[in-house]
């Protein structure tokens, strides 16, 4: 079978490395994908690295860009003259720019074909992954609401299967922003390659020793790109209130904070830091592709996001046993489980300790919590490490996604779109 997947970028993230596992780990399978991305803009870390150490080549469309232009037009053009030129079986679309250009190229080559005047049009399915979406905390009102038209009529005009990663972003997307029919989705959890991550606790040291930083100091680290939406203007405003907070204890540990990525934020965060009295106890780590070392130096992870699909940086988190406190959106929800206790406007989870998205003083209570009781952050941990092990094998990943393919290969066009959704909760 051979699957035509397409991503808008390969920028730093849990996009990017999706698209490569499956395009890579799918071999074995009998499955051929032909991975087609634009170009990563300036300020931001290009990925193409990664593919390539897959054995992954990747076709470059330069004109798909984030940003909506006349270079959308040609993108869509370039990508319907590939899908000519590749024949695919199935088209699979991964984030909201590549999802639109992606489905209108695709809705061109399935109908412009002579057979579709007798009602046989390509037979070529479509299906869309939402890694997280853009319906809110990314755009003004306007230009929101016109990404949602746009998603609803490709939804209903050039996707056999809409692909969530939780169950908390199908509510989301169909539920509570009309996106696609209910039958339409299939809920497929992330999968990565835990085995990086076994024998965490012998890798404990190295980062600590790289830093020069004491066994005993506290540290605390927020990954991602350094970008409006991951808000880690909260976790700066959070950290400065911690360090007040264990001020007046002279037992307690000595808290350092790190910030693991880099993007077009970064001077700014760098001079709030220093305006917050943070530039002794912070560190910016840039850019790091090394999740196996740092992870387990960490004694505790942050997550402040105002939106998310399932950020791959918890589930990695949790497959070092780190405990983590996040704002409580998108699939961080399903990530730390049910509410076990409620104290000062946070919540203990099952999995994790879930925090208001705007609130420095709350997070930052929720963070002390964990730094005043080793049992329960090394119990949290031990949850979490064991939550992950057991649903998020990249195995399991290219199982339900050659499902999902094998389902579709077997139903005409019209049969797609009337299936009763037999995919949903894989």
């Amino acid at each position: 079978m051979k699957i035509l997947r397409i991503i808008a970028r390969l920028n730093v993230g849990g996009p990017a490395r999706h698209v490569v596992w499956l395009s890579e780990g799918l071999k074995p399978l009998g499955y051929e994908t032909a991975l087609v991305t634009g170009v990563v803009p300036p300020g931001e870390d290009d990925m193409t690295y990664f593919a390539k150490a897959a054995g992954v080549t990747p076709q470059v469309i330069p004109q798909m860009s984030r940003e909506i232009s006349a270079n959308d037009l040609v993108a869509v053009w370039k990508l319907y003259r590939l899908m000519r030129r590749e024949r695919p079986d199935i088209i699979h679309t991964h984030t909201a720019k590549a999802g639109s250009v992606g489905r209108v190229a695709g809705f061109m080559y399935r109908w412009l074909t002579p057979g579709a005047l007798i009602g046989k049009p390509r037979a070529c399915r479509f299906v869309h992954t939402y890694h997280g979406h853009v319906f809110h905390s990314y755009y003004s009102p306007a230009k929101t609401k016109l990404f949602l038209t746009i998603e609803r009529a490709l939804a209903r005009l050039a996707t056999d299967r809409i692909v969530v990663i939780s169950e908390q972003q199908r509510h989301e997307i169909n539920d509570t922003f009309r996106v696609g029919r209910a039958e339409q989705f299939a809920v497929i959890p992330l999968g990565l390659d835990l085995d990086a991550f076994t024998s965490w606790q012998e890798r404990r040291p190295q980062l600590r020793r790289e830093l020069n930083l004491p066994d005993d100091d506290m540290l605390i680290g927020i990954v991602g790109r350094l970008t409006e939406v991951k808000n880690h203007e909260l976790f700066l405003q959070a950290a400065a209130r911690l360090k007040e907070l264990a001020s007046g204890d002279p037992s307690a540990h000595r808290i350092r904070f790190l910030i693991i990525g880099d993007g077009k934020l970064r001077p700014t965060l760098e001079a709030q830091a220093q305006q917050l009295g943070l530039a002794e106890d912070l560190l910016f780590l840039g850019t790091r592709t090394d999740p196996e070392v740092f992870y387990p130096g960490l004694d505790i992870v942050a997550l402040t996001s105002l939106n998310e699909g399932t950020p791959l940086t918890l589930i990695e988190a949790m497959a070092n046993a780190r405990p983590v406190v996040a704002t409580a959106v998108g699939g961080v929800v399903d990530l730390l489980g049910e509410r076990a206790s409620e104290s000062a406007g946070y919540s203990v989870c099952e999995r994790g300790i879930s925090a208001p998205t705007g609130n420095a003083e709350v997070f930052a209570q929720a963070l002390d919590r964990l730094i005043r009781n080793p049992a329960l952050r090394q119990e949290l941990g031990e949850r979490g490490r064991k939550f992950v092990i057991q649903n998020y094998a990249k195995e399991r990943l290219f199982s339900d996604i050659s499902n999902l393919y094998q389902q579709l290969a077997q139903t005409s066009p019209a049969a797609a779109e009337k299936s009763d959704g037999a995919q949903n909760g894989a």
